[in-house]
């Protein structure tokens, strides 16, 4: 569980307050293999790495990196890109998604407090009465379950958004041809973290079900 809530964790703050170039939604990095098909020569230029609260990038390999502020409202940094990149397409995901994963992170770190003085109540001597309680239970099974399904939708919806995005960019890239910029969009690391991390998730959530039903046929 405290894998599952520090993976979901770093992803979401990831590039804006940290990891700035290693964990990303999309990728935006300097590549011919758009223009250029077959070939293998290395390119410099710009890069942007987008996340849910905004974007860090640089103008070419070996700049530093120049990041926005964090907001669940992010603004994207296209400047670093020429004027016949399509950098358009590039855009911040719907209000409502990383806001809605910060409630889901809030409800995980309730959940996860829950689940574990649930499981080692038996240590807690007196302290641990309460949390034999059925209904004690029940709320952390419920809080648990929120947690994940807000989570999981609102990471779906990001997905198929930065999805279409880097098909666009990568298409409109293509349709220039070799004049075309030398850059390629590609789908971030990020989302490999998410799906482990829910991976994770789904063991104590399933265990606080499996505890719920119990309690329910008593």
């Amino acid at each position: 569980m405290l894998t599952a809530l520090l993976l979901s964790l770093f992803s979401y703050l990831a590039p804006t307050v940290m990891l700035h170039s290693q964990v990303a939604l999309l990728t935006v990095t300097p590549s011919s293999a758009l223009t250029q098909p077959g070939s293998s020569k290395a390119v410099d230029g710009p890069s942007i790495f987008l996340g849910p609260l905004g974007s860090c990038s640089r103008p070419n390999n070996g700049a530093g990196l120049t990041c926005m502020p964090s907001s669940i409202s992010p603004v994207y940094n296209t400047s670093v890109f020429t004027s016949n990149t399509p950098s358009s397409v590039i855009s911040a995901p719907p209000e409502g998604a990383p806001a809605f994963i910060a409630i889901s992170l809030v409800f995980s770190v309730i959940f996860f407090v829950m689940f574990t003085a649930i499981s080692f109540r038996h240590l807690m001597g007196k302290a641990g009465a309460i949390w034999e309680k059925p209904m004690v239970q029940r709320v952390s099974a419920w809080i648990g379950i929120f947690a994940f399904l807000i989570g999981l939708a609102s990471t779906l919806i990001i997905f198929m958004w930065f999805g279409k995005a880097a098909d666009d960019f990568n298409q409109s890239i293509q349709g220039q041809g070799s004049n075309g910029p030398q850059l390629i969009a590609t789908i971030g690391n990020a989302f490999t973290m998410i799906w482990v991390a829910y991976a994770f998730f789904a063991v104590p959530v399933v265990v606080s079900l499996a505890k719920f039903h119990v309690l329910a046929t008593k």
